[in-house]
């Protein structure tokens, strides 16, 4: 009985002695790999960039209080002059009309009006699209596609809006809108405890003083909304950077999956480069009978010289190799009658430095021009 319980300790033991992370390796395994190059441009390709719209909401917040205190002075001047020009018309068409406006010269009035309106709000539009514009280009650079457009079925299933309603970012969101409303609110009832006393004397000013008074009061509230704004911008790009970044986190498998999709298979490459291997071996064989000399190391190093002084300035190397190939370029050598030479030194040189096909170098003329002068003095031809 106590050897069954001490055989049942061990088996325990040994059962818990397991690493699962051994089987988190499939495609289901634990994201522990940064992204890869590749796997971050395609999620640009298809839209998904670690992009905070706070960015945008503060920069186009701060630039339209600022550029509403720059014009500030000429708005309230175009204002108070529409608003004398549209009543100003009243008294004279009901004169000359026994109390009734002509519609032609309400069109008219009105088509004035808004043409006013318009060129007062343009620079605001287009201070909000450039902004707008700047502000996604500086976080995420400039890059168009049209993928995030593409209808797809996925959108339009109710399971998986339901579950985006109710999903972490959602949540996330909303709780980052109530921070956002307790925050500015706060900002402004602290901005209007100390103005409160000049608001209440708003009925004793003459309108353009008022005027100016509300004006201001505007302003100073949306710049200090604004730079609430920029704080929480900043906050954001450092959240939704994380984030993005742990999303694109990869399984080992995926990574593998990647390398083998991008790269090519491994054992595909490795038997490609084999096969070239032969088929530069094969070639170099079939170039090794025109050798003048073959200079070995003896045993482990064999590199055949060519050398023809009416085609070339300098010998050429036309064949080299190591171990089973140097035994082999010897044997190819004696079947042809071409002379092998021992010169370690020469042979390691030369086979460290010159590949096939190119000329000795400079610094190597004299050891090799010494050998070929003494083949050719075996030869007869000096």
């Amino acid at each position: 009985m106590i050897l069954c319980e001490e055989a049942g300790k061990m088996n325990m033991e040994l059962l818990l002695s397991y690493d699962l992370q051994f089987f988190a390796d499939g495609p289901g395994g634990e994201k522990t790999e940064e992204p890869t190059a590749k796997k971050l441009q395609d999620a640009r390709d298809e839209g998904q960039v670690a992009n905070s719209r706070e960015v945008g909401n503060a920069a186009g917040l701060l630039a339209l209080f600022l550029l509403l205190r720059l014009l500030y002075g000429y708005m309230a001047e175009s204002f108070t002059g529409m608003f004398n020009y549209v009543y100003g018309q009243i008294p004279e068409f009901t004169t000359m009309y026994d109390g009734l406006l002509p519609l032609q010269n309400i069109k008219t009035v009105m088509n004035q009006a808004l043409v006013r309106i318009f060129m007062l709000a343009f620079p605001f539009f287009a201070a909000a699209i450039l902004i707008g514009l700047i502000a996604n280009i500086a976080q995420v650079g400039w890059k168009i596609t049209t993928k995030p457009l593409q209808p797809k079925l996925s959108k339009l299933n109710p399971i998986s809006g339901f579950k985006k309603i109710f999903s972490t970012r959602s949540l996330f969101e909303l709780f980052k809108a109530i921070g956002k409303i307790i925050i500015i609110s706060f900002v402004v009832y602290n901005y209007f405890t100390g103005v409160t006393a000049s608001l209440f004397t708003l009925y004793d000013m003459p309108l353009s003083q008022a005027i100016g008074l509300m004006g201001q009061t505007v302003i100073d509230i949306g710049i200090r909304v604004a730079a609430v704004y920029i704080i929480i911008a900043a906050a954001d790009v450092v959240f939704q950077r994380r984030k993005f970044r742990k999303d694109m986190m990869m399984t080992k498998q995926e990574v593998k999956d990647e390398y083998k999709n991008t790269e090519g298979d491994p054992q595909i490459k490795g038997q490609q480069r084999r096969r070239m291997q032969q088929a530069s071996q094969r070639r170099m064989m079939q170039e090794l009978p025109k050798a003048d000399v073959v200079i070995t190391n003896p045993t482990h190093y064999a590199v055949a010289i060519s050398y023809d002084a009416d085609l070339y300035e300098a010998p050429r190397v036309i064949a080299k190799g190591e171990d089973y190939l140097a035994q082999k370029i010897k044997e190819v050598a004696k079947e042809n009658g071409i002379e092998i030479v021992e010169n370690k030194p020469l042979a390691r040189m030369l086979y460290a430095n010159v590949d096939i096909g190119e000329f000795v170098p400079p610094e190597l003329y004299q050891a090799v021009a010494e050998v070929l002068a003494f083949v050719y003095h075996l030869q007869g031809k000096v």
